[in-house]
């Protein structure tokens, strides 16, 4: 048998932000074996660890269909997993995934792990044609008209790749009626794993619903890795405050889905060009299980 945890990232609440699984002991699992028990699980994405060693940890992530090289809320959910299971105080620590290599640093209050923030994959932007505007409208169930013209839509990626697609209010966000096989279709023409919408709702402050049905998720709660790259895209073009050579960011996401979290988001500058994006959040343990593994033949 194989124990997993359930753990709610970017929120302190169980059954709130969202829920990732966690395999801490996944050395000898075949790939077959660690999508079966992704499904099984049925959290929007699972990761496995493969290796455990002082310092580096080899990771792959799972959603309930398939693998993808990264992802964010699972990378902060294995964080405060090996902290509070003893197997990390604080030490420097990166994970080695497919998309690269991600650092880890810990929060700690009273020795108490509290916060895990990780240092994403380089950002990178591709320019989305202005044609696929209203189709993109269309896909979300609004008008082209809803689309905020003042603000970047773009495919960006810091680990996995997301159309963010920015809108005009928070009723609008809140208000959308996506049509998952066009948003499917789209992902598919554009090469992304999903529709990432946006709305400003402060200076540095913004609200977003990501659609990902390219990877078997309709509506994913909690997406730290397209907040990274939103934010550092925004930073990019000048359009978060910077003080000291950084900026800084919150996404709330999770409202429509009754599951409310909150991403962090730092991005170091140099002037225009983004040196680095990390994002981080609390974590809490859900629920604990087991897997029965198949016989092998």
């Amino acid at each position: 048998m194989i124990a997993y945890s359930e753990v709610c990232a970017f929120t302190n609440t169980p059954g709130q932000g969202n829920r990732a699984g966690v395999v801490l002991d996944a050395a000898d699992l075949s790939e077959k074996e660690m999508q079966s028990l992704a499904s099984f699980v049925g959290t929007p994405e699972t990761v496995f660890v493969t290796r455990l060693a002082p310092g580096a940890v080899r990771v792959r992530y799972f959603t309930p269909t398939q693998e993808i090289e990264f992802c964010g809320h699972a990378t902060v959910a294995l964080g405060l997993t090996l902290a509070q299971t003893g197997h990390w105080t604080g030490q420097p620590l990166h994970l080695d995934t497919l998309a690269g290599r991600v650092p880890l640093r810990l929060d700690s209050e009273a020795g108490v792990p509290t916060r895990v923030w990780m240092r994403q994959p380089d950002l990178q932007v591709r320019a989305v044609p202005a044609s696929l505007r209203t189709e993109l409208a269309e896909a979300l169930g609004i008008d082209s008209r809803m689309i905020h013209r003042g603000l970047p839509l773009a495919a960006a990626s810091t680990g996995g790749w997301s159309v963010v697609v920015p809108l005009l209010d928070r009723l609008i966000l809140d208000g959308l009626e996506p049509d998952l096989p066009r948003i499917e279709a789209l992902s598919v023409a554009l090469d992304v794993i999903s529709v990432y919408a946006y709305a400003p709702v402060g200076v540095n402050r913004f609200a977003t619903r990501d659609f990902a049905p390219r990877v078997g998720i309709p509506e994913d709660p909690v997406t730290g890795s397209a907040a990274g790259a939103l934010l550092g895209l925004l930073a990019s073009q000048g359009r978060l405050p910077v003080r000291g050579e950084r900026a800084c960011g919150l996404i709330a996401q999770g409202h429509a889905l009754g599951t409310p979290g909150e991403v962090e988001v730092e991005v170091e500058m140099r002037g225009q060009h983004v040196r680095a994006v990390h994002v981080g959040g609390q974590a809490v343990l859900d629920r604990e299980g087991v897997w029965t593994r198949p016989l092998r033949s």
